[in-house]
Parts: C-alpha cells; structure tokens; sequence
C-alpha cells in the first residue's frame, strides 16, 4: 500500500502564518533576554520551537526577574 497526502493551499498559508507568528515573538524575546543578560532563557528560547508560546511566556513573567550579581 502507498499512501500519499497533499497539502492544499490553505494548509501553506496557515503554515506561513505560524512561522511568521514564531518568529516575531521569537525576536522580541531572544532581544529582550539578550539586554537583560539572562543566558539560560536566551538558550531556551533559542532552541525550543513552541509557535511562540514560550517567548509569550518569557515576555509576560521571565524578563522582570533580577540578575544574579546585579
């Protein structure tokens, strides 16, 4: 048996959209924990993909958290 699936045009778009919605919240967080020298969240965010869940996350409670040294 072959199975083949096609992805319609509304599948690439919606894909497009993810990855556009990613990236930006990506951005700011990777920029906001990069200022604030927060190294372990700037590497978390870095790595792990979550359709901008945890830079949401990190923006709402990780960045007012103080420095260790600061």
């Amino acid at each position: 048996m072959t199975y083949t699936y096609t992805v319609t045009a509304a599948q690439m778009v919606l894909l497009g959209l993810l990855a556009i919605w990613e990236i930006a919240w990506k951005g700011v967080a990777l920029w906001q924990a990069a200022h604030c020298r927060q190294t372990y969240w700037f590497a978390t965010l870095l790595v792990v993909n979550s359709a901008g869940i945890l830079p949401i996350a990190y923006l709402i409670f990780g960045k007012d958290q103080k420095r260790l040294g600061a």
